[in-house]
């Protein structure tokens, strides 16, 4: 793979530990603030609807630009948002800086995974978009239970802070591993938007919505659940985030390796795991051991379906895959909004912290009918495209011979 990957995957932790360490901190942050849980929680919706719009608008304005000076901006707003964050004397404020942030955050890994897929050749797309992926997933195995730790002993603030210095990380590894001629070269607004008319790239999108949102409606509120329900000390949140980070980066690898042979088997597969595992979890989350199994479970089945979600929208939008790509990324957290939303109703409505994981586990199963659907379209036309079958050459000959 090359070292250009390595740059993606640093910046790809920095993101990935602002956008899932607030979990862990969900409890100081509602406490300083003297804000609900529920409340608290809309720092992860906030953060998933600015990627959902910072996607197709940052991706629209880096148009004019080369592909490495944009991912070197998107860096920069990145860790402006995070020292706002850090630095808020308000929620309001806070949710402010969380936003600002998240506005890198899609364009980032869209543009990121059509820089990644160009670097290789066509059999290894997946993987390499993977690899990118593996800095998110390995930041929920160290970035986010440190940033944890950190933010319950020394305060929530200077784990913002820490998050901007890896910001600062990202950018000079961008910077200086990212190669210069890797821009987007001829690139078309109306060209892009028309790959939005297939309605595979739709079916992949409204997939990644519900899929990666099952993940997050029971995700948002671990911390709650965790102690709340299965009896774990709140220092104990650090290493549950570690298992889920641990499968993460598992299935984030086993995805992009089965996506690149079987990538709608894999979608299948695991699609309908993950459905099974979040209804499980709401009998698991009782026990310590059973809902530490889970939990891995859910991070490896939820993170299979990335690799090859995005390359599925990567091959159906291809010749314009810059702006479908990041919008994909946007529908990670819309989904991700969609879920933490769902969740924090169905707590406040009086049905326990448990009752997220029934969420998950519905959208989740709403996402591997969509697949289903988007396999059975996509065999119908391979099938309508097929040339009719003329006559066996031994039956022509035998005619011929009779005539």
């Amino acid at each position: 793979m090359p070292l250009a990957l390595l740059a993606l995957a640093i910046g790809a932790f920095g993101i990935g530990t602002t956008e899932f360490v607030i979990m862990g901190l969900l409890p100081e942050v509602a406490a300083d603030f003297q804000v609900s849980i529920p409340t608290a929680g809309f720092l992860v919706t906030g953060y998933a609807l600015g990627v959902v719009l910072g996607a197709p608008l940052m991706t629209v304005l880096g148009t004019r630009v080369t592909r490495k000076r944009m991912l070197m901006l998107l860096m920069g707003l990145f860790i402006v948002g995070n020292v706002v964050s850090a630095l808020a004397p308000v929620f309001e404020v806070m949710l402010v800086g969380r936003v600002v942030a998240s506005l890198a955050h899609g364009a980032f890994f869209g543009i990121g995974s059509v820089v990644a897929a160009d670097l290789v050749a066509p059999e290894k797309k997946a993987g390499a978009i993977a690899m990118m992926f593996t800095g998110l997933t390995v930041a929920n195995v160290v970035g986010v239970p440190l940033g944890t730790y950190i933010g319950q002993s020394a305060g929530w603030r200077i784990t913002f802070f820490v998050v901007a210095g890896l910001g600062v990380l990202g950018l000079l590894g961008v910077a200086k591993l990212v190669p210069e001629q890797l821009k987007p070269a001829g690139v078309r607004i109306r060209h892009e938007i028309a790959a939005f008319r297939n309605v595979q790239v739709l079916l992949a999108m409204a997939m990644t919505v519900l899929g990666f949102g099952g993940v997050f409606a029971a995700i948002t509120y671990i911390t709650p659940m965790m102690t709340g329900t299965a009896g774990y000390a709140p220092s104990s949140v650090t290493w549950l985030l570690v298992l889920f980070g641990l499968g993460m980066v598992g299935g984030n690898l086993l995805g992009g390796r089965f996506a690149d042979r079987h990538l709608m088997p894999m979608l299948y597969v695991s699609l309908g795991a993950l459905a099974a595992v979040l209804a499980l979890f709401t009998l698991t989350a009782h026990d310590k051991i059973a809902a530490a199994v889970t939990i891995v479970l859910i991070g490896g089945l939820g993170f299979a379906t990335v690799p090859p979600l995005q390359k599925r929208v990567l091959d159906q939008a291809a010749g314009a895959p810059t702006l479908a790509s990041a919008v994909n990324i946007g529908a990670f957290n819309l989904g991700n909004a969609l879920a933490a939303w769902l969740g924090g109703m169905v707590i406040a409505a009086g049905f326990g912290y448990t009752a997220p994981n029934w969420v998950g586990a519905a959208l989740a199963a709403s996402a591997l009918l969509l697949a289903l659907l988007s396999g059975a379209l996509e065999r119908r036309t391979a099938d309508s495209d097929r040339p009719a079958a003329g006559p066996a050459p031994e039956a022509t000959a035998v005619a011929a011979g009779r005539r």
